[in-house]
C-alpha cells in the first residue's frame, strides 16, 4: 500500500495543476511535491535503505523547488546556490 500512495499524490498534484493557471508559489509548491516525489520513486527503483531513500526525497524536493517559469514572457529563473537567480530563456 505504502508503494502506491506516492505515485498517486504526483499524478493528482500534476493533474490538478493542469485545471488552472498557478500562482508563483503554487509553482513552487508543485515543484517541491514533484521534485520530492521523483527523488521518493528513484530511491525505491533502486531498493535504496530509510536513509537514502529520505535524502533522496529531500534532494529532489530541492531540485523541484530550483527553477521557476514565467508563462507569460517564456523566461525560467534559476538560483545560483547563493540565495541569487538568473533569468534567461526556458531550456
Amino acid at each position: 500500500m505504502k508503494k502506491v500512495i506516492a505515485p498517486v499524490l504526483l499524478i493528482a498534484a500534476v493533474a490538478v495543476s493542469a485545471c488552472q493557471p498557478l500562482s508563483p508559489q503554487d509553482r513552487s509548491n508543485l515543484g517541491l511535491l514533484g521534485g520530492a516525489g521523483a527523488g521518493l520513486l528513484l530511491a525505491d527503483a533502486f531498493n535504496a535503505n530509510p536513509q537514502w531513500t529520505i535524502l533522496a526525497t529531500v534532494a529532489g524536493a530541492a531540485v523541484g523547488t530550483q527553477v521557476a517559469r514565467n508563462t507569460q514572457t517564456g523566461q525560467c529563473a534559476y538560483s545560483n546556490g547563493d540565495g541569487t537567480y538568473y533569468v534567461s530563456a526556458c531550456r
